[in-house]
């Protein structure tokens, strides 16, 4: 491991190059090729690409390395916002696995990778809360029609019109020969490239101490949870499950997907019908109206003098109401 990684304190590792410690994701470790698991670090998704391009991680055709940890010190979100973790408090796992690079660099299509890994998110929060028998508590107030596990364009998840969490996907090139067992190509990896989806869920932060009034965390909202190492758990071995099935999907027949995939994130796009801004990584903003989800996966926003703008790379803030 380079210089880079001497911050990462690792606890757990399991699969090819395992720690040898007992592992503390079994359910996860049953569903994926490899996990990961550090006490201190300073990004899960950083280490990721350490890992990958000191030939660490090995992939094959349907690889998902999950790497976690307890605690971040220099978590990144969407253009570049800062997202520190701490023991107890939240999900920080990033998830790693390998798609066709034709399908990756395709603007028509890849616009979806992120789509699905948030989809996935909500698939493995759902399927934890059946699992722990948790319900719906009235601690919060929920406004009606953002209640229950939702998505807000771009990248983030949502739960009674709050932030709960957000997804940061990133490409990485695979070192030739990267590709292992399961890959029958002479030049592995070559025609291959790695996705990295990391992903923060506040998962028990007490009220008072939420980053902002615009956030919230899953104790607030569902009771009871088990503990948060356990928790973490099952929600990642869930996010693993969903994610390798779509991705396979996705990657046979990506349009036919894309269809499948709007109509699917049309029903829980918290962003869509509401007053909206987008924050461009030049400064600039425009606000208006979510108006439509497009078949590359882009959000067309209707600003006030009537003209739809198509947006595809900006945070995109859902507002009370229009600002004047």
């Amino acid at each position: 491991m380079n210089a880079l990684s001497t911050a990462s304190e690792p606890a757990v590792g399991s699969g090819h190059g395992a720690y040898n410690v007992d592992s503390r994701m079994p359910r996860t470790e049953r569903v994926t090729s490899r996990v990961i698991v550090y006490r201190s670090i300073d990004s899960t998704n950083i280490e990721a690409g350490r890992l990958l391009q000191d030939g660490t991680l090995q992939l094959n055709d349907d690889s998902v390395v999950a790497i976690a940890a307890d605690t971040q010190s220099a978590g990144r979100g969407r253009l570049d916002h800062a997202w520190v973790s701490r023991p107890g408090e939240s999900f920080a796992v990033t998830f790693v696995t390998a798609v066709p690079r034709w399908l990756a660099l395709d603007a028509s299509v890849n616009g979806w990778l992120q789509m699905i890994a948030g989809l996935a998110a909500v698939d493995g929060l759902r399927g934890a809360m059946r699992e722990c028998g948790a319900q719906s508590i009235a601690t919060v107030n929920d406004d009606a029609d953002g209640a229950g596990f939702m998505l807000k364009w771009p990248n983030d998840v949502f739960l009674g019109g709050h932030k709960l969490g957000g997804i940061l996907s990133q490409m990485a090139s695979l070192p030739v020969g990267s590709m292992t067992e399961g890959y029958n190509d002479d030049n592995k990896g070559a025609d291959r490239i790695a996705i990295i989806f990391g992903i923060g869920l506040n998962l028990a932060i007490d009220a008072e101490y939420l980053p902002t009034a615009q956030s919230t965390s899953l104790q607030l909202h569902y009771a009871p949870l088990p503990d948060a190492e356990s928790l973490r758990d099952i929600i990642a071995a869930g996010i693993v499950e969903s994610l390798r099935a779509r991705l396979r999907g996705f990657a046979a027949d990506p349009h036919r997907q894309a269809q499948d995939l709007r109509d699917e994130v049309e029903k829980i796009c918290y962003t869509l019908g509401r007053h909206a801004v987008a924050h461009y990584v030049d400064g600039s903003e425009m606000e208006g109206e979510a108006v439509a989800l497009n078949a590359d996966a882009s959000l067309d926003l209707r600003t006030a003098d009537g003209i739809v703008h198509t947006i595809r790379t900006a945070d995109v803030g859902v507002l009370p109401k229009p600002c004047v």
